[in-house]
């Protein structure tokens, strides 16, 4: 049986869990990514879930590792499915990253690492932010050089 303490804290983790996605996800959201504020949202919160999940199997004979290994394997299965090929362009890349990164930081929460996802969460918006000026502004001007 889950205690009190704990119902507060699963609530907790769920809260800030989906404070972090939905921060990655309105990003890509304004840029009109495929996966945008909802699906960015509901993979973080998903994540989490699944670790707090296997954090309360624990027992003997338990491995609450699995889980978490699988989150991993199921988000390579929705990525795979935003990246297409155009003519001789790939695209939708950045949103399977975006997605792989954002399931990560769910798992950071799931397991109480509120910094560990603060941070990555803000690393994160900074590349997707400023990763396209660098792309466009300074490697354009190393290619021509």
């Amino acid at each position: 049986m889950i205690t009190e303490l704990a119902e507060y804290e699963i609530i907790v983790r769920l809260l800030i869990s989906l404070g972090l996605g939905a921060a990655i996800g309105l990003e890509r959201e304004i840029r009109e990514s495929a996966a945008g504020l909802r699906t960015n949202t509901l993979v973080c919160l998903g994540a989490t879930l699944f670790t707090l999940v296997s954090i309360n199997l624990q027992g003997p004979g338990v491995d609450i590792t699995r889980i978490a290994a699988q989150v991993v394997v199921g988000i390579g299965f929705i990525g795979g499915g935003v990246i297409f090929r155009e003519k001789s362009k790939i695209i939708g890349l950045s949103t399977a990253a975006t997605l792989w990164i954002v399931a990560a930081i769910g798992l950071l929460v799931g397991i109480g690492s509120y910094f560990t996802a603060l941070i990555t969460t803000i690393l994160a918006l900074v590349i997707l932010i400023f990763g396209t000026y660098i792309e466009k502004s300074l490697l354009k001007k190393v290619k021509t050089q």
